[in-house]
């Protein structure tokens, strides 16, 4: 036999101690037991989870895959991640659960620690919204007699009420940005290009989430600062582009301590805006003000957008609404998860509750080629509790702060 084929498909190791996680063990005991339930009620043994947003919402670690797969499989009375060899005990450390090890030596070890670890199980919950094609052919090779469940639905609506520990974190994110934001107007001048202001903010948050919360993973955190044509979309990227006298400029800046996605964005200028251009802020942040003030338990996500679609349209702009008005927050970012079913969109219908968190961010984007063009975007963070919505965002909006002379 080969010394490849002695090597082992599956190993345990424990270097190091449990690191400080972001959430206490009784939090993660709380997620796992709601989870517990949405097994219960579908009769399901086991889940599989695959995707990056699950699994550090019930474990804690966040994993790089970098074209490898990873899991976390929960039954009644384990919770078990599935690593791979590269990250060696760190998926252990950085975890509230046990951790199995899969080796390189030979194709889907990975595979073969599933099975292991499941047994005789014949009926396991997945994400289907994550999992490829390819994924679910070699699971139902190594699996032959397995039933696959989708889960992702239950889990994502379990996510999106927020328990008192993910508010503070949640509520740190935002002051944080806050930080991020004055270091990027701060260093706003002629000549300056997007990603030196850009850096200039992304430094300024790391520095603090390095001060303030010594023990998270400092990864992930960025700032998307644009100016001119580059604002007409919420998520082109940051460019070389040279700030120029007169141009409008989009601020954006994004901290993520553990995985937990915060943002503020806001609309400037470089200098004094053209006639049109104001009048075009001014009403959009007339419609943030608005839909500020509908943020309320009981109303639907839905009933949102129908108020600030009606003001759009009264001032003739809704041809120029680019997105949704607003989302959830949590275990999510530019390239993972989403809490889609809290979003603020004509076609959501969740009713908010006390415990969710979702911003209020309407947008405008006028082409280029007419008066005022560019896109216009204020961004705020609010809290909802049974008798109040804080709003977490301290950063000044508007014409009256935001001209950059």
């Amino acid at each position: 036999m080969s010394e490849t084929h002695q090597r082992p498909h599956t190993f345990i190791r424990h270097d190091g101690g449990k690191a400080n996680l972001p959430f206490s063990d009784q939090e993660y005991e709380r997620r796992l037991a709601k989870l517990r339930k949405i097994m219960a009620d579908k009769d399901i043994p086991a889940v599989l989870l695959t995707s990056m947003h699950n699994i550090a919402y019930y474990s804690g670690f966040l994993y790089c895959a970098f074209g490898r797969p990873y899991g976390c499989i929960v039954t009644h009375d384990r919770c078990v991640t599935i690593s791979a060899n590269i990250d060696a005990s760190q998926p252990w450390r950085r975890s509230f659960s046990e951790n199995v090890i899969y080796t390189d030596w030979q194709r889907n070890n990975y595979y073969i620690a599933v099975r292991d670890i499941l047994g005789d199980i014949k009926r396991i919950g997945i994400e289907d919204d994550h999992i490829t094609l390819a994924v679910r052919k070699t699971l139902l090779d190594f699996l032959p007699n397995i039933e696959l469940i989708d889960v992702a639905p239950e889990t994502m609506f379990a996510r999106m009420v927020k328990s008192d520990e993910e508010i503070a974190l949640i509520k740190e994110g935002a002051r944080i940005a806050d930080i991020g934001g004055a270091a990027v107007k701060g260093v706003i001048f002629e000549g300056q290009r997007e990603i030196d202001i850009a850096m200039a903010g992304r430094n300024a948050m790391e520095l603090e989430i390095a001060n303030s919360h010594p023990d998270s993973e400092l990864r992930d955190n960025w700032v998307w600062f644009q100016s001119g044509i580059n604002t007409d979309g919420a998520h082109n990227p940051v460019t070389t582009r040279q700030l120029e006298r007169g141009d409008i400029l989009s601020l954006n800046a994004f901290p993520m301590i553990s995985g937990y996605y915060t943002a503020l964005e806001r609309t400037l200028f470089f200098g004094e805006p053209d006639a049109e251009s104001l009048r075009l802020w001014e009403v959009n942040v007339a419609a943030h003000e608005l839909g500020l003030s509908l943020i309320k338990p009981g109303i639907k996500c839905s009933e949102i957008c129908a108020e600030l679609n009606k003001f759009f349209a009264s001032e003739n702009l809704l041809q120029y609404r680019s997105f949704g008005y607003g989302h959830s927050f949590g275990v999510l970012s530019h390239y993972y998860g989403r809490e889609a079913g809290l979003e603020l969109r004509e076609d959501i219908d969740t009713v908010l509750e006390p415990g969710m968190v979702v911003s209020m961010e309407p947008m405008i984007w006028v082409p280029e080629g007419q008066p005022g063009a560019g896109g216009y975007r204020e961004h705020d963070i609010l809290v909802i509790s049974e008798d109040n919505v804080e709003n977490i965002t301290k950063f000044p909006y508007g014409p009256e702060h935001n001209i950059v002379l």
